[in-house]
């Protein structure tokens, strides 16, 4: 934590299924493009993104200060082979 006691993040989530674009991203185009440039084989739903957000914001994570968490489900892995 810095100096006044704070941390600074940021969470980078790319494709994430929610009510207003989940029935676009289990069509079949735009949902199966997704899932063969992820190493997870799915874009996240909002609990995922969640999930990583409360982990920033804990304890545990007290130490990771200015940083871009990817929670892109390996997105910038690159396509799978």
């Amino acid at each position: 934590m810095g100096l006044a006691g704070a941390g600074i993040a940021a969470v980078a989530p790319c494709a994430t299924r929610a009510a207003t674009n989940g029935s676009s991203l289990e069509a079949p185009g735009p949902g199966e493009q997704i899932a063969a440039v992820t190493a997870l084989d799915q874009p996240g739903g909002p609990d995922d993104i969640a999930n990583v957000v409360a982990f920033l914001a804990s304890h545990t994570a007290h130490r990771i200060t200015g940083q871009v968490t990817d929670a892109s489900g390996g997105l910038l892995l690159g396509p799978r082979t």
